[in-house]
């Protein structure tokens, strides 16, 4: 197969997405009572600092090219922490960008990202950490997110719900309950799909994708 190029449009994170997001909600904005702890001894979720454990975290996306192709992608560098006042920040290593084929990657770095200049995608959020200071180990907790994702020097706001479980004392993980949809016209990167697409020969691909990811947080 040759090496067509896998845009991803829009990387935003998270993550949490998105973003985004990302994974950055463990703590998001209030929505209504915290669950009752079942151990009152153990301390609140928020209480000190977070740090993204990038061994048992990721942020994926799916590219379509031709209009029917399918293919998973995904960001290899992560990091990111939550401070114990609920100031978030998640960041994506660009360059560390994975589409299974070298030149795309190359492409991808160069063309769509231009990381020489424009090295990490980052979500930022202010959280409440009283949400989810309630929240006991094993227990989870879908919430709503709404976060800024920057990417090349331009910020476009990014919504979704994720759901935290609180998977040990001293970690939490946080996913997605739906792929949050990013769009190359929210950084105004039409142009470099364009020059992809037109380096890959292809007919087309798509300027929209489904991102996803799971990040695990160790209170630090």
């Amino acid at each position: 197969m040759k090496g067509p190029v896998i845009v991803m449009p829009k990387l935003r994170i998270l993550a949490f997405a998105a973003v985004l997001a990302a994974g950055l909600a463990a703590c998001a904005e209030p929505a209504g009572d915290a669950p009752a702890g079942n151990g009152a001894q153990e301390s609140p979720v928020t209480e000190g600092n977070w740090t993204l454990d990038p061994a048992t975290s990721r942020l994926v996306y799916v590219s379509v090219k031709a209009g029917e192709i399918a293919e998973n992608n995904a960001f290899e560098t992560l990091s990111g922490t939550i401070t114990a006042d609920g100031t978030a920040e998640f960041s994506i290593d660009l360059a560390s960008v994975s589409t299974g084929v070298d030149i795309r990657n190359e492409r991808m770095r160069d063309i769509f990202f231009q990381v020489a200049d424009f090295p990490t995608a980052v979500v930022t959020t202010k959280l409440d950490p009283a949400a989810f200071a309630g929240l006991a180990v094993g227990q989870s907790l879908a919430r709503p997110l709404k976060a800024i994702l920057s990417i090349k020097g331009m910020d476009a706001p990014i919504e979704t719900e994720v759901l935290v479980t609180r998977v040990a004392a001293d970690r939490v993980t946080v996913v997605p309950t739906a792929p949050v949809i990013i769009t190359t016209d929210m950084f105004e990167l039409t142009d470099e799909l364009g020059e992809l697409r037109a380096l890959a020969q292809l007919p087309s691909i798509t300027p929209a994708v489904p991102v996803t990811f799971t990040l695990s947080f160790i209170r630090s």
